[in-house]
This record gives structure tokens, C-alpha cells and sequence, in this order.
């Protein structure tokens, strides 16, 4: 699983907070619910995006938005509207006061605004907010900026992601779900994949003939016990030749890159309370739970135990 894929796996939408937002302007919201991901698809109109640091943005119809919370920001047609309804954690919508919204902003199966039925809304948008952020979508999330639009990004999901929001069948919300995931990953490739985006090291260097085959064995094959002999054989050099292209274009010798990969996929394992450390260990290549607790340990600065405890609520 390289990091791309492992987007898949790290934000991993369940039970995500998915709706489709329609407003009439003039409109503003404003966002405090502290979501580590958003994600949100424009599809008519335009807005503007405005951080209290004075930071503003705009995306309009085609776009994708990724946001990074969990700083609060406004999203608004116009400098000059008031603010119809403040988003709190959980998906909680109230006044500015602090009120209940009225109940005719609620327009049916996932949609949301000011819009009036029958009306054509000025700006229309779907948007998706992860409850957590793993490990491993981290690493590729944190070359980007708190909030990253792509532009005309013409993702042929999106138009399935608008046809799926509005309809309720059985294994709906794994649709969307999985929807969600898709859009963000292609959108993220399609904005790394710009000849002047300022992609992360070790993503720019998967395309490198050499390094790149000892990349995706690594992703691919995690458990097994690579060396810098057996990595460099595979890519076709010599270990010392090998391992200084790999350092120069990734950032980090090999096996600190091996053993990185395979603490930060532990760390989203430890996720999911079933597994065991010892199945973790297993996994990623560690031949006991005593030697990845070690490991993890001396890497994260805290236990396994320690770490799990820290993920729960």
C-alpha cells in the first residue's frame, strides 16, 4: 500500500458527515466544528473562504476544497452578508446567538440551506467532514495547506457523489462513504500532479526509476524483512549507490524510511481496538509485540497503550 492508497485507509470515511448545501444569497457560514477533514465539491456558483488570520480563498463551481481543521473559518458569497447559521461540532447548525435553526433550512434527504424549494440556488455545494485523520493520510495531507482549492478539477466522481447525496437504499451511507474517499484521493492526485506543485520528497521520488521499485516494495510487501542489500538487488545497484540516491530523493536513508512506513501504519492499526499488538506486529513486520512496543516507544515518545488511550474519547 503506497501513500497515495493508504488515503483509502487512513482518513477512511465512516460514517462521515455528508450534506448537500444550497443557499440563496446573500449567505454566510460560519465553520466551528474543529473537523481534522473537509472536504467539499462546488457545484454552482462561488464562495469565498475567509480565516480570522485574514486569510481568504475562492473556489467556484467545479472546484474541490480541501480543508484542514481544526481552525474555524467563513464560507460566504459576500463580504457584506450577515452570518446565517454557525456549524458546530458533531453537525450541530445554530444562529449566531446561538438559537435553533428554523426547521424550513432542513430541505429534504441530506440538503441544507436557505434556498426556497423550486427556486435555483446561487451556490450549491457537497460537503463531507472526516471525524478522524490517519496516520498515514497525514503524511500526504500535511504538504498541503490548511485549505487547498483545486481548480476546474473536472473529477468525474463528483457527479456521482451529487447523484448518490439524495438517495436512500440499502448500503447507502458505504456508497457515500467510499465516494468521498475517491473524490478526495483524486482530487489530491491531480493537485500533486501540476508541474509546479510543491509535492512531498518521498511522493515526487516513486517515479523515479530506482527508488520508485523500492518504494512500492516497501508499501506492497511491509512485513517482509528488507535490507539496503536486498532493496538495492531488487532496484538494480549497488548498496552504496543505491542508498545515497534513495537519501538524496526520498530525504531519509532506508531503513529509517522502512521503519517510519511501519510505525506510521502501526499507528493506524492501533486504530481499530480489536487488533492486538501482537496481530500489529505481525503485520508490519516485527517479530514480536515486545520489539514493536520498543520501537513505537522510542519513535512516538509514547506506548502503544499509551497511544490507544489517546485515541479514545
Amino acid at each position: 500500500m503506497d501513500s497515495m492508497s493508504g488515503l483509502l485507509d487512513g482518513p477512511r470515511a465512516q460514517s462521515a458527515f455528508l450534506l448537500r448545501v444550497v443557499m440563496t444569497s446573500p449567505w454566510a457560514l460560519q465553520v466551528r466544528d474543529e473537523a481534522p477533514l473537509t472536504v467539499v465539491v462546488m457545484t454552482a456558483g462561488a464562495v469565498t473562504i475567509t480565516y480570522d488570520d485574514g486569510t481568504r480563498l475562492q473556489a467556484a463551481a467545479g472546484d474541490i476544497v480541501i480543508l484542514r481543521g481544526p481552525d474555524p473559518y467563513v464560507f460566504a458569497d459576500t463580504d457584506r452578508a450577515d452570518i446565517t447559521a454557525v456549524i458546530h461540532p458533531d453537525g450541530v447548525c445554530r444562529t449566531e446567538n446561538g438559537a435553533t435553526l428554523p426547521d424550513h433550512m432542513s430541505l429534504g434527504v441530506r440538503t441544507w440551506g436557505n434556498a426556497q424549494p423550486g427556486h435555483h440556488p446561487d451556490a450549491e455545494m457537497l460537503i463531507g467532514t472526516y471525524a478522524v485523520e490517519g496516520e498515514v493520510s497525514a503524511r500526504l495531507l500535511g504538504a498541503v495547506d490548511r485549505a487547498t482549492v483545486i481548480p476546474g478539477a473536472d473529477n468525474p466522481l463528483t457527479a456521482v457523489l451529487d447523484a448518490e447525496m439524495g438517495r436512500e437504499a440499502p448500503g447507502q451511507e458505504a456508497v457515500l462513504n467510499r465516494l468521498l474517499d475517491l473524490v478526495l484521493v483524486t482530487g489530491l492526485r491531480s493537485w500533486f500532479d501540476r508541474p509546479d506543485a510543491p509535492t512531498p520528497r518521498w511522493y515526487a521520488a516513486q517515479s523515479d526509476p530506482v527508488v520508485g521499485v523500492a518504494l512500492r516494495l516497501i508499501h506492497h510487501n511491509v512485513a517482509h524483512p528488507w535490507t539496503v542489500t536486498t532493496l538495492a538487488e531488487a532496484a538494480g545497484m549497488s548498496r552504496s549507490a543505491f542508498s545515497r540516491r534513495f537519501t538524496e530523493l526520498v530525504g531519509t536513508a532506508p531503513m529509517t524510511y522502512v521503519t517510519q512506513w511501519r510505525l506510521t501504519l502501526a499507528a493506524d492499526l492501533f486504530a481499530d481496538p480489536a487488533r492486538t499488538l501482537e496481530s500489529v506486529a505481525r503485520e508490519i513486520g516485527y517479530g514480536s509485540a515486545f520489539a514493536l512496543s520498543a520501537a513505537f516507544t522510542r519513535h512516538r515518545g509514547v506506548s502503544p497503550r499509551e497511544f490507544r488511550r489517546h485515541l479514545r474519547p
